[in-house]
């Protein structure tokens, strides 16, 4: 039985702010499909490739497997505090 969507969102964020401890996370979606922006500090100086690994990386578990409850990521915005 699938996890409810509330709880997935849940385990999305914790995931990234456990990685990226100042992020503000923001988490849409359904159906194993999801939207994620995040806000952190942390992706300073790093390209778009760069920050999008970061918050691949804190979900990749959440990823993983057969009955893994993220399918797909539709859409990835990152930004640095102040920027629109």
């Amino acid at each position: 039985m699938p996890l409810p969507t509330a709880d997935i969102f849940t385990q999305i964020r914790a995931a990234i702010e456990g990685a990226l401890p100042d992020a503000q996370v923001v988490v849409g979606g359904s159906g194993g499909h999801f939207t994620i922006e995040v806000t952190s500090a942390a992706f300073a100086g790093k390209n778009t490739l760069g920050k999008q690994r970061l918050v691949y990386s804190a979900i990749k578990d959440l990823m993983a497997g057969d009955r893994a409850p993220v399918h797909a990521v539709d859409s990835l915005i990152t930004r640095i505090p102040g920027e629109g």
